[in-house]
């Protein structure tokens, strides 16, 4: 696929002076993680609820996906599956116009 070329390499997306200390960058992986842990834990709590849960997770994956690989690769396959239906859904909605307008005629 033509976008797989265009997508960032993945790997950490900290700015230039956490990388350069170990220690400061460990610190800033925890933060990530523990932010990431707590953003997902909220849609996961909010999943039975009405509400954005779903989003919410996605946004912690989100957050991850700034510092860890795993969660990049995650994030992107999401966005491949979502495009996938998307693109199926759009296809049976113009199928079943397409159906009606020919029942019409009828």
């Amino acid at each position: 696929m033509c976008a797989e070329r265009d997508e960032k390499p993945l790997g950490s997306r900290a700015p230039r002076f956490i990388k350069a200390s170990r220690p400061l960058h460990l610190s800033w992986r925890v933060v990530i993680f523990v932010l990431g842990l707590a953003v997902v834990g909220g849609g996961i709590v909010l999943l039975p609820l009405p509400g954005p849960g779903w989003l919410i997770i996605f946004a912690g994956i989100g957050l991850w996906a700034t510092e860890f690989s795993w969660a990049q690769r995650v994030l992107r396959w999401t966005k491949r599956q979502v495009r996938e239906w998307s693109h199926w859904w759009k296809v049976r909605r113009e199928e079943r116009r397409q159906l009606k307008r020919e029942a019409g005629r009828r």
